[in-house]
């Protein structure tokens, strides 16, 4: 009993007599069985945690700020990739959920309805990112991807930009592209301004070869535009690529911004003006909140159902 008790280091074995029992258990290469401790405990040690894309470096870059914070309280993650599929999103929900986990962390990509029963019954925290559902599950932490985009268009008319097209998926199986798409329209509409110039092109998410392929139609899609505003900044640094091939000067004949501040928008020559979000404030705040909800924190404040992750405009050489 005593040794069961230091493998589970649960505070009721002196730190001398744990330390001789490790070391014996080293010098056996014994690895205690954590489904049997699961079942002892009811505790899984675990969070199940999402992803929509392995290639991402915001996914990345959360998951790792993510599990920096969980592992202070003993806690590894489970990770699961959707590749933006809801199909494999709800087939990997339901895989974890049988395993108990601790807390489930997901984007909120627009769950299928089966997804969304099963988070329901869970009887886990559920942890939305990335967005700010009109109907959460139960926790959120992230930002409106519609205002970021309005905010960004509303600045982008400020600056005298009349005529500027939005690039994104043909689809709307993304639903934060198709979020800030819905930001951008309003901010053209509030101003007034056409929302004709939309190119709808390719599957979520879009690449930088999308982003060329569109550029490269120059004259099909952007021939009376004075501005190029894409999803992301993947295809942002395609559109631009493609236009300095065509000999079209950014920002003098036409200007480009992306959304997400990622390295190919701060290294591209000229650098793309984009939506910066803080990819490590989310998964920081996210394993904050996990520490909370799990005691693991001490403190007193409520624990709020959102907590929003502020996103930056971010000027640079692609705009005038």
């Amino acid at each position: 009993m005593t040794v069961s008790r230091a493998l589970r280091d649960d505070g009721s074995v002196s730190p001398a007599t744990r330390a001789r029992i490790m070391k014996i258990v080293a010098r056996m290469n014994y690895v205690p069985d954590q489904s049997a401790g699961t079942l002892a405990t009811k505790r899984s040690g675990f969070v199940a945690t999402l992803v929509p894309s392995l290639n991402n470096s915001h996914f990345a870059e959360s998951v790792q700020t993510l599990s920096d914070e969980v592992e202070s309280i003993g806690l590894q993650l489970l990770l699961g990739h959707t590749a933006y599929s809801t199909a494999r999103e709800e087939q990997l929900v339901e895989s974890m959920l049988k395993r108990r986990p601790e807390v489930i962390v997901l984007p909120f990509d627009g769950h299928s309805p089966r997804t969304n029963r099963l988070l329901k019954q869970a009887n886990v925290p559920v942890i939305e990112q990335w967005e700010i559902p009109s109907k959460p599950i139960d926790y959120t932490v992230g930002f409106s991807n519609r205002e970021a985009a309005r905010r960004m268009a509303a600045a982008l008319i400020e600056r005298g930009y009349r005529n500027i097209a939005f690039v994104s998926e043909e689809d709307d199986a993304w639903t934060r592209g198709a979020a800030r798409r819905a930001g951008f329209e309003q901010a053209m509409l509030e101003a007034g301004l056409s929302t004709s110039h939309m190119v709808r092109y390719g599957k979520p998410p879009m690449t930088i070869e999308h982003g060329y392929e569109v550029g490269s139609a120059f004259k099909r899609y952007f021939n009376s535009v004075d501005c190029v505003f894409c999803v992301s900044d993947a295809p942002a640094f395609g559109v631009l690529s493609a236009f300095k091939s065509q000999n079209i000067r950014v920002p003098e004949d036409i200007a480009v911004v992306g959304f997400g501040n990622f390295e190919v928008s701060r290294f591209s020559s000229p650098a793309i003006s984009t939506v910066e979000v803080d990819a490590k404030g989310i998964g920081r705040e996210t394993g904050r909140l996990i520490c909370r909800l799990l005691g693991g924190n001490e403190d007193p404040s409520p624990i709020v159902r959102h907590t929003p992750v502020d996103v930056q405009l971010r000027w640079r050489e692609s705009t005038l």
